[in-house]
C-alpha cells in the first residue's frame, strides 16, 4: 500500500501552465506523483541511458536494469510522507524527482533532485516539476531552504534552478569523480521566504 500524501495537497500536483508537447496540435500537462509499480516499463526502459547517469550521482545505477527499478519503486513507495515522485506528462512516468530533508545541524535544509527521459528534454517539463516538488517541500516539511547540487558541466539544470529563482551559492572545483573524469560541484537553493508558493 502506498503511503498518503498529506490531505491538505491534491495526488497530483499541478503547475499552472501547459507546455506544448512533440505534436504540435495538443498539449502535455505535467505533474509529478507517486511511483507505482506499474511504472516499472517506462523507468526501466528510460533510466537505462548514460546520458542521464553521468549527471546523477552513483545511488543511480548504470546500466538501470528492470530489477534497480523494482528495488526503487518498492523503497520510494515505503517513505511517509513521501520525498520521491514520477515526472509524468500525458499519463506516463517519464522522470523523477524528490525532496531529501536533511538531519542534525541541517534539520532546517532539503536537497533536492530530478532526472528526465531524453525524449522529453527541451519541452519546459523539468522546471514545471521542480516547481511542483518545492512548494511540495516547503508545504510538507519544516525546512527554510532547499538545495540542489548540479554538476558543473551539467548547464541545462543550472539553467533550470536559475529560470525558477535558485541563488547560486558555491562552486566547488573539481569535487566530483564520475565515469572517470573530473566535475565541478555547484550549490543552488532557494529560501521559504522567497519562494512564490
Amino acid at each position: 500500500m502506498l503511503p498518503r500524501i498529506p490531505v491538505s495537497l491534491p495526488k497530483r500536483l499541478k503547475f499552472p501552465s501547459r507546455i506544448l508537447s512533440p505534436n504540435p496540435r495538443s498539449f502535455m500537462e505535467v505533474h509529478i506523483r507517486p511511483w507505482h509499480m506499474a511504472d516499472i516499463d517506462n523507468l526501466a526502459f528510460y533510466a537505462d541511458n548514460i546520458l542521464i547517469a553521468q549527471n546523477l550521482t552513483n545511488k543511480f545505477p548504470h546500466p538501470y536494469t528492470r530489477e534497480n527499478g523494482e528495488v526503487f519503486i518498492a523503497g520510494v513507495s515505503s517513505m511517509s510522507p513521501i520525498q520521491v515522485f514520477a515526472i509524468e506528462v500525458d499519463g506516463q512516468a517519464v522522470g523523477g524527482t524528490g525532496i531529501f530533508p536533511q538531519d542534525d545541524i541541517m534539520c532546517k535544509n532539503a536537497e533536492l533532485g530530478y532526472w528526465l527521459a531524453e525524449p522529453y528534454w527541451g519541452q519546459g517539463i523539468v522546471p514545471q516539476a521542480v516547481h511542483q516538488i518545492v512548494t511540495y517541500g516547503f508545504q510538507t516539511f519544516d525546512i527554510d531552504r532547499i538545495y540542489a547540487r548540479p554538476f558543473g558541466g551539467n548547464l541545462a539544470s543550472q539553467r533550470v534552478l536559475e529560470k525558477l529563482g535558485f541563488v547560486l551559492e558555491a562552486r566547488f572545483y573539481q569535487t566530483i569523480f564520475k565515469f572517470g573524469a573530473y566535475q565541478d560541484e555547484l550549490f543552488y537553493a532557494v529560501r521559504r521566504e522567497t519562494w512564490m508558493i
